[in-house]
């Protein structure tokens, strides 16, 4: 969906969540899903604007079920925030790129 941010399968979801060394932001997206496309571009900004500090990963949910029904998830986008390998909670206020960093804590 991205060239610019890396998307991330259910086979390969628990080892790169685990193996991360700063907090991870996965969006859970469906192609033919305008916002989620609306939101893949404000990730986007926010991966250039925080940088390594932050990685942002995307999962399509028709190509990797398991995952999103671990996670219960039933609409989309929806954005999960990991951190130390955890599920920490899902990201709100899904919109522009500045309330994304808000609800992470990076922008007051």
């Amino acid at each position: 969906m991205s060239g610019v941010l890396q998307s991330v399968s259910d086979r390969d979801f628990d080892r790169v969540i685990e193996a991360g060394t700063v907090p991870v932001l996965v969006e859970f997206w469906t192609p033919g899903c305008g916002h989620c496309r609306t939101v893949t571009v404000e990730l986007e900004r926010v991966q250039a604007e925080v940088g390594p500090s932050l990685l942002i990963l995307t999962m399509n949910v028709e190509e990797n079920p398991q995952i999103p029904a671990e996670l219960e998830i039933t609409s989309l986008p929806t954005l999960a925030l990991y951190q130390g390998g955890e599920f920490k909670r899902f990201i709100g206020g899904l919109g522009k790129s500045e309330e994304i960093l808000k609800q992470l804590g990076l922008k007051a």
